[in-house]
């Protein structure tokens, strides 16, 4: 009996001029159309004279639309120089390669992906502008130096400790005034409780004789020496922070001119918010508010250098994301259900890094003592569901209130989810009454 030959379906070509790249540290596999040139497949190195190489030869074979892998930091440098050269180019999750069936064992990286991208199997993903790119690398390396500020102070804390010093333990902040005087004075030689305590701010809570008996210590040179490196170390860091601070407002003042700044008369805020330590100096507020239209800051959860974090991780278009579900996917703020005959399996989140989520679920988790609506559904999600649940659920909520205060240029109005809060409640009551009614009935009957 003769075998059956094996139908192969050829799927359309959807993007015929479409190129595969599979992107490496050291170099770059290209794959183009069959045709196009007497190589199906070159190899580049990553220098950049050979990034202008890829790019004229993919001019000259007719290439219109390009797709590549996001692999950790290479593909950045490639991607921004094929997008100069007029090229559409796709950055793709790798993930979403390798779980496309139906590749063959000897197709390269590069084939295959050029293939998937001919036949319009890749979705992009979000590239910002180059404004908001220049101000997210401003704002992540504040961040990363904000960290590094913090962990310096908690060598300066393990510094004191050691000499059994305990004023960490009766001021709040020992990188407040008073505690950045006082080591300031130690560094310098005094030893005076007395003298030290003078330092002493007068919103400190803590006494004056509390603060002299926290500084009676053993005065270690080793220990001395480790609280001076930590201190000039710290120090340092925040000259870094101040100097970053002064490239994201010029960023910011070259996107909207100053002169814009003064001349839009803004509404005076709702509510003033109370400034960390770590928030910039300049007027952050009132350029989120030019640039995006709306007052994000008004939002409980959201302070200035949320939102500058939130600007600088999304930028000011909006559009990209035509539905809020759409935007809340992006994000990481939804659950990724998984479904078998008809039962729900798992609805974890997908295991995928958004910072820009994540600074949402951060501002969620800092409505724990907020009195007001939000603060609430943070409370009542934590009680339910934990820390983490609570967390994602609540930066969900405020995502979605950014994204419709800025896509439809409305303010914040709290009344409305004191509303929507008002209306659970009542809904809430009345299926408690109705349940209490049938179980009086039940009672009835049995009785």
């Amino acid at each position: 009996m003769a075998k059956r030959k094996k139908e192969t379906v050829e799927m359309a070509l959807l993007n015929p001029n479409a190129a595969g790249i599979d992107v490496g540290s050291t170099e770059h596999w290209v794959a183009i159309p069959e045709g196009r040139d007497s190589e199906k497949t070159r190899r580049f190195t990553a220098f950049t004279c050979d990034l202008h190489q890829i790019a004229r030869w993919l001019k000259k074979c007719g290439i219109t639309t390009i797709a590549m892998e996001s692999t950790g930091t290479y593909w950045l440098n490639l991607f921004l120089l094929l997008e100069d050269y007029g090229f559409e180019v796709f950055l793709v999750n790798a993930r979403n390669v390798k779980n496309v069936s139906g590749r063959k064992t000897d197709m390269s990286d590069a084939e295959w992906i050029q293939k998937l991208h001919s036949c319009g199997l890749l979705s992009n993903s979000f590239q910002p502008d180059h404004y908001t790119r220049e101000l997210r690398t401003y704002t992540r390396h504040r961040q990363n130096l904000i960290r590094q500020a913090s962990r310096y102070l908690q060598h300066m804390q393990k510094s004191m400790e050691q000499m059994n010093l305990k004023l960490h333990k009766v001021i709040r902040d020992l990188a407040g005034k008073t505690g950045m005087l006082i080591i300031s004075a130690i560094l310098n030689g005094e030893r005076d409780t007395a003298i030290l305590s003078e330092l002493r701010d007068r919103c400190i809570r803590a006494s004056k004789e509390t603060i002299m008996k926290s500084l009676e210590g053993t005065w270690r040179e080793e220990y001395l020496f480790t609280l001076q490196q930590a201190y000039d170390a710290y120090r340092f860091v925040h000259e870094q922070i101040r100097q970053c601070d002064e490239k994201i407002e010029r960023a910011l003042r070259e996107r909207e001119p100053v002169a814009i700044l003064h001349k839009q008369k803004f509404e005076p805020a709702k509510k003033s918010k109370r400034k960390n330590r770590n928030t910039p100096k300049f007027d952050v507020d009132g350029y989120l508010k030019t640039q995006l239209g709306v007052d994000i800051t008004q939002i409980d959860g959201i302070d200035s250098l949320s939102g500058l974090n939130i600007l600088g991780e999304i930028g000011t278009d909006f559009n990209k994301w035509p539905t809020r579900k759409q935007f809340l996917s992006w994000l990481n703020l939804v659950p990724n259900n998984k479904q078998s005959g008809g039962k729900l399996i798992s609805s974890h989140l997908m295991n995928k890094k958004n910072t820009a989520g994540h600074i949402f679920r951060k501002c969620g988790s800092c409505l724990w003592k907020s009195k007001g609506p939000l603060g609430d559904y943070y409370r009542i999600q934590r009680a339910k569901n934990g820390g983490k649940a609570a967390a994602i659920a609540t930066g969900n909520k405020l995502a979605s209130i950014v994204y419709t205060m800025v896509k439809q240029q409305v303010e914040y109005d709290e009344s409305i989810l004191v509303k929507m809060k008002r209306n659970s409640q009542e809904k809430r009551l009345s299926n408690l009454k109705k349940k209490v009614a049938i179980i009086q009935k039940e009672l009835e009957e049995v009785a």
